[in-house]
């Protein structure tokens, strides 16, 4: 199954009216049922990832989330695609703090650099952590490749 990863125009709605129609769309798309990956999990949204998500920090220091970013915006529909994306990337999620790779996190990447990451939370079930494109995406694809464990997925 090919996937079309259409692109949203943000761009052409007025500054005003942008934000609010945009989190009208993220909450009808997402966050009212689960999204089912190509494998049967299903994952959910929740309304306050809206920002995590879609704003960008002016700062990177701060990590200060202060820009809406058009960007992400107009590739909101890819974060389904990408989950529904038999032919993605899998990787294993990298946790900074502990310096090691997260036994519950799976990245998904697609169309070269976006990358989409969810967190299980029980078997066939998670959660969306973020998603957005990175340009240089080398040391997740270095990261081992993301493997189906039986906590997650039961016996095969």
């Amino acid at each position: 199954m090919v996937i079309a990863y259409k692109k949203l125009k943000p761009h052409l709605i007025s500054e005003a009216t942008r934000e609010a129609e945009m989190r009208e769309m993220w909450y009808n798309e997402y966050c009212i049922s689960e999204i089912e990956t190509f494998d049967s999990v299903k994952v959910k949204f929740y309304e306050d990832m809206f920002d995590h998500c879609f704003y960008e920090s002016a700062d990177r220091q701060k990590n200060d989330k202060s820009i809406l970013s058009l960007n992400r915006l107009e590739k909101m529909l890819w974060i389904r695609d990408t989950l529904q994306d038999g032919d993605a990337i899998l990787k294993k999620g990298w946790d900074n703090n502990k310096k090691n790779y997260y036994s519950n996190r799976r990245v998904a990447i697609v169309k070269g650099n976006y990358v989409v990451i969810i967190r299980f939370t029980g078997k066939l079930k998670a959660k969306l952590v973020t998603a957005y494109e990175k340009n240089d995406i080398d040391n997740i694809l270095e990261s081992p490749d993301f493997q189906k464990s039986e906590e997650f997925f039961g016996e095969d």
